[in-house]
């Protein structure tokens, strides 16, 4: 069921609640520039195995609140700080995808993983999304500014491009005017101002400071989050398992959703 959050300074975050009586919860961060329903194939299943998956729109994204400010990463890590507080939630595994996971390890270093048992990355944008003078991995700082400035001009062509390097596997027609329409659902400002967050903000420290069991999942076809990050965040993650897709892209939770979902269930089920 979908209920509202207020977090913070009085926002509203719309949170997906299903199977809340699941004995196995996960919480799942979205990556830019969708919302919640970007993880609807592990929805449509997880519950069925005792799970309860609790999904949540990031600030300026799907339905949550769109204030103009607020799209740093501590701020919305305190975001998902405030949920968890509101929902009491402990002894429950992280996840999330691209920016999601970006903002997942900024919360397991600002709030020394309260709560979080386990952490999920899924071709997190970590710990920096472009190329720095000491840091020859990731995107271009280009090609940022060039999301940046297509997001002012015309955001629903910015989108569809976005889109078309998203998946790896073939995609209907009908599933990608979905996706398209998931990134229309966010507020134009809230959409550059995240980008804007890939350059200002790196995530080092963060990744240092995770002592949880951390699986990450990264497409080796990834255009967005080039693989090499996964491989990184592998290095810098003590007690982390890497796993390569081999067909996949940016959106591994729906290239290869069968085997994504498998290997999710058994992380949580079988790492203390």
């Amino acid at each position: 069921m979908g209920y509202y959050i207020t977090v913070g300074n009085g926002i509203n975050y719309f949170v997906e609640d299903l199977n809340p009586t699941g004995n196995k919860t996960i919480l799942f961060l979205h990556g830019w520039p969708a919302n919640h329903k970007l993880f609807e194939y592990q929805f449509d299943t997880l519950p069925r195995f005792g799970y309860r998956c609790i999904g949540i729109d990031t600030r300026g994204f799907g339905n949550s609140d769109k204030p103009f400010e607020g799209y740093d990463y501590d701020t919305l890590a305190d975001d998902v700080k405030g949920i968890v507080d509101k929902m009491n939630l402990n002894n429950f595994t992280l996840l999330g995808h691209s920016t999601g996971g970006a903002i997942a390890c900024r919360y397991m270093g600002r709030y020394a993983g309260y709560g979080v048992s386990k952490l999920v990355l899924c071709a997190a944008a970590a710990p920096s999304l472009i190329k720095r003078a000491d840091f020859p991995y990731g995107s271009d700082r280009e090609t940022v500014d060039q999301l940046i400035e297509a997001t002012y001009q015309d955001r629903p062509q910015m989108l569809q491009n976005f889109g078309n390097m998203f998946f790896f596997q073939h995609l209907t027609q009908p599933f990608s005017d979905w996706f398209f329409q998931l990134g229309l659902q966010a507020a134009g400002w809230a959409t550059a101002a995240v980008a804007n967050t890939w350059i200002k903000e790196v995530l080092f420290s963060d990744l240092e400071a995770i002592n949880v069991p951390t699986l990450i999942i990264h497409g080796i076809h990834d255009k967005i989050v080039p693989f090499p990050l996964g491989e990184i965040q592998n290095k810098m993650i003590r007690n982390s398992i890497l796993i390569p897709f081999e067909f996949s892209g940016h959106g591994a939770f729906y290239d290869q959703k069968d085997l994504f979902n498998d290997i999710l269930m058994n992380f949580v089920e079988n790492n203390p």
